[in-house]
């Protein structure tokens, strides 16, 4: 049967090969050595891992619970986060330490329409300090939920905006400077989906956690007993040697239906993934972070890097089982040598098995077309361009809570370049806005990279060419982020600030590397 596949009947525990503490990292890149010196920073040298084949998926998915609201007198619709220590069983019986919003771990995901007002009632019952960022979100600054809104232990924020962006599949976890790697990897984090009309009129499934199915797919280390224990260093940060999907350990999800959309989300600290199917059957792509493509793209797999989205639409036949993998190569991520034998570029995994029931609701056909893509025009106000190297800096700089390094002025269409001038894994996150890549490598995107993108993996030595409408929410007193989304990377000082200001004025806070860039 298509998609069928045997599972051995006792699968050997899953464990990534003994690594060594080293002081340096010595990689052979494309056209000479690159020496990485990393002394007493517990840098290690993960070898390559593949669970295809080792996994007997035993344990029904888990679906995150969706958050409940109410609707305020003045028509905001009200939600509640409370941020938490907990413990979780990942294996029955085994306790491990953990965090998660409104529960043991991860958190419930929170929905709205375009055009509703909502407003978030963050609580922080953790012995230290966190906060919640609104990944992909358009939004005021000071409702962001970057470092500059930390939220104390004992205290309540609530931010509150308009919903006022397509239909998309977005996040939230927290961004505390030097912390996000530790509380995300902990389990803060969630989805937020959005709706609109022009979403629903294409008749796409819809009833969430029934053929609208959550996939937040996370790595991590676990012992033996079973119990979550860290993952080892490489250069792109902490690789863990297994995966969680929505925090279930080696899951199946039971299908009733014939077309399902999958919301894939890399709620990982460093891996990127390339997901496949099973039987090599296209991916077939419908949207990435800022919401639907313009028609499906049919892929060999899906590359997404930390904090990257994907939607896939899968069609199954009755009875069939397929699983959803990552199968990884250098030649996909861009890497080259022990560089990519050491960020997990070389690594494989079974992620999620569908099994399709005998009888399966029947779906209409697909759509050819999804949502009008808006043409790439408009003056150019700025030009800006960002050099990520592997020093942890953007621009030979680290980040400085108390310097603005760029500012924007408000209605205006920047186009922003970015670089990874290495041989190393890196990607951008820009906050407030959904971009557009105009050039990839000085040729046109492809397909996949066609539509709305608030992140993006920058591969080695390579140009990204971003158009960035910042069309309102000036505040010179409070910046946005622009960061590497490998967490360790942005922890360690890969992040920049920039302010949106209305014409003539400036930031408040003082501005350091570069401005004006007319």
């Amino acid at each position: 049967m298509l998609g069928t596949r045997t599972r051995p009947t006792s699968p050997s525990p899953l464990r990534r090969p003994r690594a060594t503490l080293v002081s340096g990292l010595t990689a052979l890149a494309a056209g000479g050595l690159v020496a990485l010196a990393f002394a007493g920073c517990g840098i290690v040298t993960p070898g390559p891992v593949s669970t295809i084949g080792r996994v007997d998926f035993d344990r029904p998915l888990a679906i995150p619970p969706l958050a409940e609201s109410n609707v305020a007198a003045d028509g905001t619709r009200v939600f509640e986060l409370t941020a938490q220590a907990g413990t979780t069983e990942f294996e029955p019986g085994v306790p491990s330490d953990t965090w998660g919003f409104n529960g043991g771990y991860l958190g419930p995901t929170l929905v709205a329409d375009r055009g509703e007002r909502v407003r978030v009632e963050v609580r922080n019952t953790l012995d230290e300090p966190t906060t919640v960022h609104w990944h992909g979100m358009h939004l005021p600054a000071a409702m962001d939920g970057g470092p500059h809104q930390m939220v104390a232990p004992g205290a309540t924020w609530a931010p509150e905006w308009l919903v006022d962006q397509p239909a998309a599949t977005l996040w939230y976890h927290p961004h505390p400077h030097g912390e996000t790697e530790s509380h995300v990897s902990r389990g803060l984090a969630g989805l937020f989906l959005l709706h609109d009309d022009a979403e629903r009129a294409l008749g796409l499934p819809a009833e969430y956690g029934v053929d609208d199915v959550p996939v937040i797919v996370q790595d991590t280390g676990f012992s033996a007993e079973g119990r979550r224990e860290a993952a080892q260093r490489g250069y792109a940060g902490a690789l863990g040697d297994e995966l969680l999907v929505n925090g279930t350990r080696s899951p199946y999800f039971e299908a009733g239906d014939e077309l399902l959309r999958l919301r894939l989300l890399n709620a990982s600290t460093a891996r990127s993934y390339a997901f496949a199917w099973s039987d090599d059957r296209p991916v077939r792509l419908i949207g990435t972070d800022g919401g639907l493509l313009g028609a499906p793209v049919e892929l060999p797999e899906v590359r997404l890097s930390p904090g990257e989205r994907a939607e896939v639409l899968v069609r199954l036949t009755p009875g069939e089982r397929l699983v959803l993998q990552s199968r990884m190569t250098p030649e996909i991520a861009g890497l080259v040598g022990p560089v990519a034998q050491t960020n997990g570029a070389a690594d494989g995994f079974d992620v999620l098995e569908l099994r399709a029931a005998d009888r399966l609701r029947a779906a209409a056909a697909d759509p050819t077309a999804l949502v009008p893509m808006p043409p790439d025009d408009g003056e150019v106000a700025a030009d800006r361009r960002f050099v990520l190297d592997d020093s942890f800096e953007i621009n030979g700089h680290a980040m400085d809570l108390g310097r603005i390094d760029e500012t924007v002025t408000v209605d205006t269409l920047e186009r922003w370049t970015v670089v990874n001038d290495t041989a190393l894994p890196h990607s951008f996150h820009v906050h407030d806005v959904q971009f557009r890549l105009a050039t990839v490598g000085g040729g046109p995107p492809p397909p996949e990279l066609a539509g709305w993108k608030d992140t993006i993996y920058v591969e080695p030595v390579t140009e990204y060419v971003l158009l960035v409408r910042f069309a309102d929410y000036a505040d010179p007193d409070t910046p946005y982020m622009y960061h590497c989304h490998l967490l360790w990377h942005e922890d360690q000082g890969m992040m920049g600030q920039f302010a949106v200001v209305e014409p003539g004025q400036r930031a408040t806070i003082p501005e350091g590397t570069d401005h004006d860039h007319h």
